[in-house]
């Protein structure tokens, strides 16, 4: 693909369709009961227990206020609980739509802890945030007085412009470098449309460009523009990039013709509902429609991918999985959905590598069968190989995703000094963010590896915390 132009601002599409899955959950009002959303709210709201301990609230990385809105919620203080919310959350619209509650908030709750099913927290966000986008609640980002000094992040992913939001709100001048064309992360490209409608991340973005935040987008730092360069036009720098390179298998015929790595897939998906042009899709390359197809993986991700293909019209979709259904690492609720829209689990099995075609594209998936064994030090039973069970699982597409690992920091920004751990995610202080070079923050998840959206606005919040005690503390000392 050739290299695109450099970028100064985002652009959004106006006209662009939202896209709506073919099987809402249930507790989906704003979709299911629209003609009496608020009433359904306000029902869901009024279950809670108003425990005095609140697993719901500690069991949130952002430690949302959960029983006041919902308390709220249930006595149609909407508004009231709509700012209660964003108090704490700068995105809880994304959060209510993609956060897997039923391993956090909601499964958690005392209601579902007792066997009376949880009360659906994630939607009632959801729901109260959309309603302050509608009723024109949500406030333009105006700071009382802009400061002269400038922070520059590098990446637009959901750390990156929760960071952004914090940082502006507080008068301080922004930049945000990425390599994408447009700014959101995986939120924009990773993350399907059916799960995340692509408006609700882009007005976010306007919000942040309406206030001053300058994207310079279509940029790869290290490349475009030095990270030195970077530091010197900034008084501080966040490291916001996420971690985007595919763990792969080095298998038979692992490059044939139809085995794709997760994101390529998603992106390519993406990419189309913004209604840009994809030749590789169009080809029918990234495109699963007509195709048998097959995920290797358990995770998020791996959700995300079945539940595309059987959007895109796949004439069958299986999951492998090296473990059971009990210690798969996704959200047991995705794999519901996928479930209950013809996706078919293959527990206990693992690629031994792919079968091609005479022409060299791929026809099939070798696949061994699994038991588990003893737990391994993640405390999950170890799977093993039964010996001579092998088998071919038929398929024209296979999709890898088994998760991501960072792309190497220091060669990539030519900084020998950027200390990294051994996995390769950058070193910074837990609480504060601050890498170990001057002046130099990090969050999300090039950090923690992999991890949650959720993780990462919690941590850009707090870098940003971290980044205003640091840029008042010369006028501290001045003072003094």
């Amino acid at each position: 693909m050739a290299k695109q132009p450099m970028l100064r601002f985002v652009s959004v599409s106006k006209e662009m369709p939202e896209k709506r899955p073919p099987n809402l959950r249930t507790e989906d009002f704003g979709e299911i009961y629209r003609e009496y959303a608020t009433e359904k709210a306000a029902e869901q709201a009024g279950r809670c227990s108003q425990c005095g301990v609140p697993y719901c609230q500690s069991h949130c990385p952002l430690h949302n206020n959960i029983p006041d809105w919902l308390r709220l919620t249930a006595e149609g203080r909407l508004q009231e609980a709509y700012e209660i919310s964003q108090a704490t959350n700068t995105f809880p619209e994304i959060c209510g739509r993609i956060c897997p509650q039923d391993r956090l908030c909601e499964g958690n709750c005392v209601i579902e802890q007792s066997g009376h099913g949880t009360v659906t927290i994630g939607a009632v966000e959801k729901y109260i945030t959309d309603t302050a986008w509608e009723e024109g609640w949500v406030q333009p980002i105006t700071p009382a007085a802009d400061r002269s000094e400038s922070v520059a992040i590098i990446g637009a992913g959901p750390g990156g412009l929760a960071a952004a939001d914090v940082l502006r709100r507080a008068g301080v001048q922004v930049t945000v470098y990425d390599r994408y064309d447009r700014a959101g992360g995986l939120m924009t490209y990773g993350i399907p449309g059916f799960k995340l409608e692509k408006p609700v991340v882009m007005r976010r973005i306007e919000q942040l460009e309406a206030a001053g935040v300058e994207f310079v987008l279509n940029c790869n730092v290290g490349a475009d523009i030095s990270f030195d360069a970077i530091r010197g036009k900034h008084d501080a720098v966040l490291i916001a990039t996420g971690v985007y390179k595919a763990r792969d298998l080095t298998v038979p015929n692992g490059t044939a013709s139809g085995v794709l790595p997760a994101l390529e897939f998603l992106t390519a998906s993406n990419r189309k509902s913004f209604g840009d042009e994809v030749p590789e899709f169009d080809n029918g390359t990234l495109d699963a429609k007509g195709k048998r197809v097959v995920v290797i993986g358990g995770g998020d991700t791996a959700m995300d991918c079945v539940r595309t293909a059987v959007r895109q019209g796949a004439t069958s979709v299986k999951c492998l999985y090296r473990r059971d259904r009990e210690n798969m690492p996704g959200s047991r609720r995705e794999t519901a959905n996928a479930e209950e829209e013809g996706v078919e689990f293959v527990w206990l099995t693992a690629p031994l590598g792919f079968e091609v075609d005479a022409s060299g594209d791929l026809s099939g998936v070798r696949v061994q069968k699994m038991r588990l064994g003893k737990p391994d030090a993640s405390g999950r039973r170890a799977p093993e190989v039964i010996e001579g069970a092998d088998y071919t699982e038929a398929a024209d597409m296979a999709i890898m995703a088994l998760g991501f690992e960072p792309e190497d920091m220091p060669k990539l920004f030519n900084q020998s000094e950027l200390a990294v751990t051994r996995w390769g995610t950058i070193k910074a202080r837990f609480n504060t963010h601050e890498t170990e070079m001057p002046g130099v923050w990090a969050v999300g998840d090039i950090v923690r590896g992999a991890s949650l959206v959720v993780w990462a606005i919690r941590d850009g919040r707090e870098a940003a915390d971290s980044i205003l005690n640091f840029l008042s503390a010369p006028a501290q000392v001045a003072a003094e």
